[in-house]
């Protein structure tokens, strides 16, 4: 699932310090380069805790555009 794979690298690259938190879209572009451009504005905002549509929650948003990861990592990623 093309979501999934969106999630572990952003996992992976803020467990291998490539990403900071919090990070903005920017940083996700930066640290996770080769998806769909409009991909890297719409995952965060679509993913955070609240979001409106009811879709996973993996990221709180700590500011306008700033996003940590929701402690504990999903789909197995804890590990």
């Amino acid at each position: 699932m093309a979501q999934h794979r969106l999630y572990r690298c952003i996992v992976r690259a803020v467990k291998i310090g490539k990403m900071e938190e919090p990070f903005a879209s920017d940083d996700f572009r930066e640290a996770c380069p080769g998806f769909a451009k409009g991909t890297y504005g719409t995952f965060l905002p679509k993913h955070r805790v609240g979001n409106p549509s009811g879709t996973s929650e993996l990221f709180d948003r700590v500011s306008e555009g700033r996003y940590k990861l929701v402690r504990p990592y999903k789909y197995g990623l804890d590990c």
